[in-house]
């Protein structure tokens, strides 16, 4: 049950689903004062047959059915008890974030807005009241169970419970450290890229359309396409020197050149919404020439081959030689997705995946060619700190995920009593076609 409510608040694949919105509608339940539409039931029903997420036709509807009730029953929770409350810069920032996985998805903003046959400032007008109860209902559940703990005898128990072949398996895992060289860019490239943004500037002041010409130099391959529009941001989503500069712009202002870590940018403001921003800019990303590149290279194969003499620790090359945050980590890697040093196969870049696949744990790679955050061209050394072989979870090896697995299930089971207390004092009735549905009588109420 958990996990129907959690994929129907979280989805980003709502979008998609809306689209494809041909139902006759009908109401399918109503609970308390709210209503749950046909549609609601057959686009979610859609959507997660398209994910493959389920299988079978009424019983998933069912409990499609029985998700949509529950979330009513939160949605009313959050508003009308608890009075929770989501700005509009945090629904506008939640809208942008899905709305760009979906132009990434899509391949271009032009062609999702071809998808719905509308523009993307319709299609968030259509969408924004719905985002903002879905993060109505995700904080609503987050305040149920946020005074839910775990205790390591109630892990061990929880893990004691798991039949032994029902023990999940948990696949290969990587500890994987790694030096990185950014090859650097000289003073003279520097100087010369600077100028060709100056000159850019000087033709939007002289009034050439800034739009244009970041469609023709911009080298943001995000935003040029769209005449350097960013869409709208909120403080801290930027980098804090753009940010700086941007937020005191004013309307259709242009700024002066502005650096950052992916390199020189002229800044232009389209609009501002309290906290939230639209500006569009021009950024040129000096390049490193093919002889810095070939330094940086040459310089990793010497510190590799430093660290595999034992001349000098992996650890503490990193700490010397790296041009990567983590290197104060000794260059240990970080999961984005989980926040420790472990990456299955599938959490790790290709050229990673393939190197480390027949690397012995103690060994270090020839220099590979990676990129930074800010796709500058880079290199980097690999060393396989360690690598676990496929098994079943045990609290020796496992006791970080196993103990996230038994939270999940105490705040399932404490989402459930909520659930079986309100539905008591609210008025619920399914109608046909779910009628027959399985919790449908036991949860039907007659309570005015």
């Amino acid at each position: 049950m958990r996990k129907i409510i959690a994929t129907g608040i979280l989805s980003l694949l709502i979008f998609a689903a809306a689209a494809q919105n041909k139902i006759v509608d009908g109401i399918a339940a109503v609970v308390g004062e709210n209503i749950v539409l046909t549609s609601d039931v057959e686009t979610q029903y859609l959507q997660f047959r398209m994910q493959g997420s389920i299988q079978g036709g009424n019983q998933a509807r069912c409990d499609i059915l029985k998700n949509q009730i529950v979330q009513k029953m939160l949605l009313y929770q959050a508003k009308v008890v608890d009075s929770i409350e989501i700005s509009d810069d945090q629904v506008e920032a939640n809208m942008n974030q899905r709305l760009q996985y979906f132009i990434s998805q899509m391949g271009s903003e032009k062609k999702l807005e071809e998808y719905y046959d509308k523009s993307i400032e319709d299609i968030k007008d259509e969408f924004r009241e719905m985002i903002r109860e879905q993060m109505l209902v995700q904080r609503e559940q987050q305040e149920i169970t946020s005074n839910v703990n775990i205790t390591p005898s109630e892990v061990k128990k929880f893990y004691t419970s798991i039949p032994v072949d029902s023990i999940p398996m948990v696949p290969t895992e990587y500890v994987i450290g790694h030096i990185v060289k950014i090859p650097p860019v000289s003073p003279k490239v520097l100087s010369a890229t600077r100028q060709r943004l100056k000159d850019l500037r000087q033709r939007i002041v002289d009034g050439e359309k800034f739009s244009t010409l970041a469609i023709l130099y911009s080298q943001d391959p995000g935003s040029a396409k769209k005449g350097g529009e960013l869409g709208f941001y909120g403080r801290g989503e930027l980098y804090p020197e753009f940010e700086a500069v941007a937020y005191n712009l004013k309307k259709g202002e242009i700024s002066e050149i502005v650096k950052t870590k992916a390199g020189f940018h002229i800044i232009q403001l389209i609009e501002r919404r309290g906290e939230m921003i639209n500006v569009r800019h021009i950024l040129l990303s000096p390049k490193p020439t093919t002889a810095d590149i070939r330094d940086a290279k040459n310089e990793l194969d010497s510190i590799a081959k430093m660290v595999r003499s034992g001349e000098m620790g992996f650890e503490e090359a990193a700490r010397k030689f790296s041009d990567d945050p983590d290197a104060t980590n000794g260059g240990m890697m970080v999961n984005p997705a989980t926040g420790d040093n472990r990456f299955k196969a599938d959490d790790l870049d290709p050229n990673v995946g393939y190197a480390v696949k027949n690397m012995d744990v103690g060994e270090v790679s020839q220099p590979i060619p990676t990129q930074t955050a800010e796709n500058k061209k880079a290199y980097e050394i690999l060393y396989l700190h360690k690598k676990t072989e496929p098994h079943r979870a045990n609290l020796t090896s496992d006791y970080n995920t196993i103990q996230n697995w038994a939270l999940e299930q105490k705040k399932s089971e404490k989402l459930q009593e909520w659930i079986e207390e309100k539905r008591k004092e609210t008025y619920i009735r399914v109608n046909p076609p779910y009628e027959d549905c399985n919790f449908a009588k036991k949860w039907e109420s007659n309570l005015k």
